[in-house]
């Protein structure tokens, strides 16, 4: 193995390692990331906005949010972000981003 080999591997390792702890309720250095699923409709109907203006608030197309909605595909990146802040503080954000339901 050549030496960039050498270090991916020992990173990959220190990285199951880290995970191996973590399951045994050990603290290490692994940065743990919320992965907890998101109801979208239900994000989007507490809002009492149309599936047209959520999509159009959260910048995606209808088909898109149609998709996230019925769990065929999960939203990613800044559009989970905008998710999440939505379903913790739902009136600070759409206040802050000027969204106006229906």
């Amino acid at each position: 193995m050549s030496n960039d080999s050498n270090n991916v591997f020992d990173d990959i390792m220190q990285g199951l390692n880290e995970a191996v702890e973590f399951t045994q309720g050990k603290q290490t250095g692994a940065i743990i990331h919320d992965v907890s699923p998101l109801d979208v409709k239900d994000i989007r109907q507490q809002l009492h906005m149309t599936q047209e203006e959520f999509a159009q608030a959260v910048g995606v197309k209808l088909p898109t949010l149609r998709h996230w909605e019925r769990g065929d595909r999960k939203p990613n990146g800044p559009a989970r972000v905008l998710l999440n802040l939505l379903a913790r503080e739902p009136k600070q954000i759409v206040a802050m981003l000027g969204l106006s339901p229906s």
